[in-house]
């Protein structure tokens, strides 16, 4: 009688395998994959590896690596060179997808933030990659346009927009072999729940009035919608294209605009005083407070400086129109352009490109930065309080306007 086997040896694998470390079981998983990819690549080679055959049409050629994430870990998977064509598992591995996922996040995040083009391809060096071709390229700016697509025309469905801000900068681009400056249009605005929104972003040829009016014409069909109060600089285009397509709001001329164009009609030794007696005008604690002080400005200039004089009576309503608002969004109308802050952070970005090749990629880049400002605003603390516009909107209903001195009309088409 023949004794059996003393082990069973399913089970003694089976228990070695639950008792096994990680490492062993990556090592067993590694070395059977290696074993399954040289024999394909002998099969291709017609011959077994380092074999003298007369069947042999190919050969080795070292190795490339790649990274296989597993339940057990990551494996280090050497793939098998040919001198002659390639050679890729495609039952164990998906060609570049993790490559260029990896690559995706990578140039977006460093086009973002204004990483320079020599550190970029140090980062793409870095996972592998030794060049990229023109659809890789393709597919990582579609991906960026189509963000920023929905994005530019998403719904304003979040009014009133009880105030809003527009201004634009300029960029330089590649246009029939010229370069050229385009102006790119930017609008935000505080929704009816308080916080800041991106409204807009455009480009035009020229800061002109077609160019503004296309643009505040998109952002109402959009359905912007309960504006009191625009500020901008006094860009002829700009004022007519709110007065045609915002009857009803009133316009506030920037303050950092209007006071580089006063410093302008000024003498340099004159302009310390002039300045320290302009901003005080803004620091007065009520409407007829800060229309006084307005007036003592003027008569401290009206016979030294006679062009300032007059620069600031033809002026008068544009900068002071936030006093027709509620005091508590003073600051909020009139400390700055609520858009400079924004500018510089896109001039952060658009100064390490210099020249763009075309205006999409100028909307690709300027769109992705307005995109996760908007996201930050959205998710941050409010704006303005809900109290706040409350009374700001009830300031443009005459039966219920807060009294203030001389308040403004709002502009006319």
């Amino acid at each position: 009688m023949t004794a059996g086997p003393s082990v069973d040896p399913a089970r003694f694998l089976h228990e070695h395998l639950a008792a096994a470390s990680p490492d062993l079981l990556r090592d067993l998983l590694g070395t059977f994959i290696d074993v399954l990819m040289g024999a394909q690549a002998d099969a291709i080679c017609g011959a077994e590896y380092g074999a003298r055959t007369p069947e042999r049409v190919n050969s080795r050629n070292g190795y490339r690596h790649r990274d296989f994430d597993t339940r057990v870990g990551t494996i280090d998977v050497a793939i098998p060179k040919l001198r002659t064509g390639s050679y890729f598992p495609d039952w164990l591995l998906e060609r570049r997808r993790r490559a260029e996922a990896a690559l995706t996040s990578v140039v977006a995040t460093c086009y973002l933030l204004g990483v320079s083009t020599r550190r970029m391809d140090k980062l793409v060096q870095s996972l592998g990659i030794t060049g990229l071709s023109k659809s890789q390229v393709s597919r990582m700016a579609a991906d960026l346009d189509a963000q920023v697509a929905a994005f530019r025309t998403r719904p304003l469905d979040a009014g009133p927009y009880t105030f809003l801000a527009a201004d634009a900068l300029t960029v330089k681009v590649r246009e029939g072999g010229r370069v050229v400056n385009i102006a790119v249009m930017v609008a935000t605005g505080v929704n009816a729940d308080g916080h800041r929104e991106i409204l807009g972003i455009d480009c035009s040829t020229a800061e002109d009035g077609a160019g503004w009016l296309a643009f505040f014409r998109d952002l109402t069909a959009r359905g912007l919608t309960g504006v009191q109060l625009v500020t901008s600089d006094a860009h002829s285009g700009l004022v007519a294209a709110i007065g045609a397509t915002l009857p009803g709001a009133s316009w506030q001329r920037c303050r950092t605009h209007y006071t580089l164009n006063l410093k302008a009609t000024c003498p340099a030794t004159s302009w310390p005083a002039v300045k320290t007696m302009l901003h005080s005008v803004f620091d007065q604690v009520d409407a007829t407070a800060v229309h006084a002080q307005f007036d003592k400005l003027m008569d401290a200039v009206a016979d030294k400086l006679p062009k300032v004089a007059d620069h600031l009576e033809a002026a008068r309503a544009d900068p002071l129109a936030f006093t027709a608002f509620p005091k508590a969004v003073w600051r909020q109308i009139w400390s700055n352009n609520p858009n400079e802050r924004l500018n510089r952070e896109i001039r952060r970005r658009t100064d390490v490109v210099g020249i763009f090749p075309d205006r999409t990629s100028i909307i690709r880049l300027v769109g992705a930065v307005l995109a996760e400002q908007h996201d930050e605003w959205a998710e941050g603390r409010r704006y303005l309080s809900l109290d706040v516009l409350a009374r700001a909107r009830l300031t443009a209903v005459p039966d219920t306007q807060e009294v203030t001195t001389d308040p403004l009309p709002a502009l006319s088409a």
